[in-house]
């Protein structure tokens, strides 16, 4: 059977920006079962945690794949882009090894989240979803 992928924040994991985590119940008993595998594509790229809260800018996550948009830190205008570009490159190939049938990504995020418009998808969605892995968005 194939495995379900989780950004580690869902699963209870304090892997975000702010050291928290944003435990989603669900993921977090699955976790414990041993029935999801947790990845977190800002620490795949080398990002520390905590660290600077980062955005997107100039586009969305498919604009800084293709070199047309960038992922600046908040508070010190820092260029992350080349960090997030690797946790996103990390997270297709951490995925292909293990073809899971769905990632679920936390929504509102510079790299996992998904939806277009409002909240643009970010980085590694993109890279996901380009990738042709189907995504799902958990706020």
């Amino acid at each position: 059977m194939a495995g379900i992928l989780v950004s580690a924040c869902l699963c209870g994991i304090p892997c975000r920006y702010d050291g928290r985590s944003k435990p989603v119940d669900r993921f977090v008993e699955m976790l414990r079962c041993g029935e999801c595998i947790p990845f977190c594509p800002e620490k795949l790229g080398g990002l520390t945690t905590p660290r600077e809260p980062a955005v997107l800018s100039g586009g969305d996550g498919f604009s800084v794949l293709d070199g047309a948009a960038k992922v600046i830190l908040s508070d010190t205008d820092g260029d992350v882009t080349d960090e997030f570009i690797r946790g996103a490159e990390l997270s297709v190939m951490y995925a292909s090894s293990l073809n899971p049938e769905s990632i679920y990504l936390k929504e509102k995020s510079p790299s996992c989240g998904v939806r277009r418009g409002v909240n643009m998808p970010g980085v590694a969605a993109a890279a996901l979803i380009r990738s042709g892995f189907r995504v799902e968005a958990v706020d």
